[in-house]
Formats: C-alpha cells, structure tokens, sequence
C-alpha cells in the first residue's frame, strides 16, 4: 500500500513537471534585451519621478511605447537620457531642470503654534489633528514626511521648516507627494520669480495669523506685463515658462510691487528689498513675548 502511495505521488510530482515545462515553453514571452540595458543605465533610485513604479518600468515604457520620451527621468540628468536614447533609438528633448520649492515661511510671517502636539512625529498625522499644529492650517508642519521621501538627501528640517538644497534636488517629486498640505512644488531651477505663500485665505484671515501671508490684493496679477501671474485656487501662481519666455525686462515688477513679500526673486545676486524679510538661513527669531513658529513634538 505504502508502495502504491509512493509510486501514485512520483507519478502525480512527474505529470505536473511535464505540463509545467510545456506550458513554459508555449507560453514563453521572450524579454527585449534592450529593457535591460536600460535599466542598467538609470540610476536605480527608483524614485518614480518619471511617472513609473521605478526604474523597471519605465524601462520597459520607454523601450515599448514610442509615446514615452527617454528624457523622463529627472534623477540622471541629461547624460541619462543621452544613455537611454541611443538604446532606444528616441531623439532626446532637452528637459527643463526643476527643484521643489517650499511655498511657506511661517518663521518669517512669526506664526503662532495652535497647541503643543504630542502624537506620531509625522506631517500627515499632524495635519488631521484640528488642522494641525499651527495657527494657519496651510503652513509647513516641520514633521519631515518629506525628509523621508526623497531618496536624494537633499531635503532636511531647520527650525521647524523644511529646507531644499537645491544642488542635491533632482525634481523628482517625491517630496512633493508626500506633502499633505502640497506646501511643496516642483519649479524650474532658472525660474526667476519664487512664490513663498501656501495659504488660500484672504484678507484679515491672513493677516491675524502671518506677518508675510498672501491677502489676495491682486497687485502682482496687475503688474504683470507677461500675464504669467495668475490666481489660481485662491493662490498666487506663476506660469514660470511664460515668465522666462518674456525675459528680465519686466525688472520684476511683481516682487517689487508685492506689499507683503510673498513673491521673492530667486536670481543669484539680486539685490533684496530693504523692507522684506530675511531670507531663510537668516530668518531672526521671534520677538519676546510670543511663542516660536513651531512647537516640539513629543512622540
């Protein structure tokens, strides 16, 4: 009995060996060596910049459908997508370098903590807590989601707000999406004109709660002469590419005109506002008598 029992399981064991062998062989996808080499090109950051669940799939993209461009990945630059053109036979577009801007400087506006939280040190879980942690409900929580995100190193958190080295950002957004209050926003690297204002208030409700908060008064959408400046959403944005296209002969009459500083000129070596606030690694503490823009968190 033993023996049959044996002999049936090696027999069972035998006949699904043999289908399986068939049914790979029938069934075989043969790989395109090309997908490959592409990979080996990337940087393997997978970081997903391009669009792609990592540097595979986009490989296997840029190989397979002649509507994805070789130059989507941001994290390799411009010899990258030289590397992943001559292997798929694309011509390669240059591609605008972009980097993450923080639209929001609480430290500069001297925004007021709302309560001492003391949960998970994590943005996300802050900003379901009452609108988190500070008196505007649309500033930089300083928690480090984004910190976490980007595979780079090129984001770290300094007095509460979070900081991009804009040498080490590649734009790939992951930072961007880790963001719950989209404080963060991928910009081009020559672009001019940074807007530094998240919130979607207006008027008084910005003014209670931000020394530096955008009120809505409209005066850099007026001043424009490239109509590159728009509101959107209830927020100042900027159509940099428009912007760029028009050129410096505008003088940057937005940045000037501007009464509460949001929008700041980022050209290396332009002279700043005598009355705008200090730039960020400068950014002078709170006066005496109110509290710092950013309560310790304790997990």
């Amino acid at each position: 009995m033993v023996f049959v029992s044996i002999l049936t399981l090696f027999a069972l064991g035998l006949t699904a060996s043999i289908i399986l062998a068939v049914a790979s062989r029938v069934f075989y996808v043969k790989e395109d060596p090309r997908v490959e080499a592409v990979v080996e090109a990337l940087p393997g950051a997978n970081c997903g910049g391009c669009g792609f669940a990592g540097c595979e799939g986009y490989a296997t993209a840029v190989v397979n459908d002649p509507s994805v461009p070789a130059n989507r990945c941001c994290a390799g630059g411009a010899a990258t997508s030289i590397a992943v053109g001559e292997l798929t036979g694309k011509t390669v577009a240059e591609a605008e370098p972009l980097y993450a801007l923080r639209r929001c400087d609480k430290l500069a506006g001297k925004v007021a903590p709302r309560y001492q939280y003391q949960g998970m040190p994590s943005c996300a879980a802050a900003a379901l807590m009452r609108g988190g942690t500070d008196v505007c409900v649309y500033s930089c929580l300083g928690f480090g989601d984004c910190v976490q995100a980007c595979p780079f190193g090129a984001m770290e958190v300094r007095d509460g707000l979070a900081r991009v080295d804009r040498g080490k950002c590649t734009g790939c957004g992951a930072c961007v999406a880790a963001c719950p209050r989209g404080i963060l926003e991928l910009t081009p690297q020559r672009g001019r004109v940074a807007v530094c204002c998240n919130t979607r208030d207006k008027l008084r409700a910005v003014m209670d709660v931000c020394d530096v908060g955008c009120i809505k008064c409209g005066k850099c959408v007026k001043t424009c002469p490239a109509k590159a400046v728009r509101l959107e959403d209830n927020r100042i944005v900027i159509d940099q590419l428009l912007c760029l296209s028009y050129g410096p002969s505008c003088e940057e009459v937005c940045v000037s005109g501007c009464p509460r500083h949001i929008l700041r000129s980022t050209r290396k070596g332009a002279a700043p506002r005598p009355d705008a606030p200090a730039q960020e690694a400068a950014t002078p503490p709170a006066p005496a008598g109110r509290e710092p823009s950013r309560p310790q968190s304790q997990a």
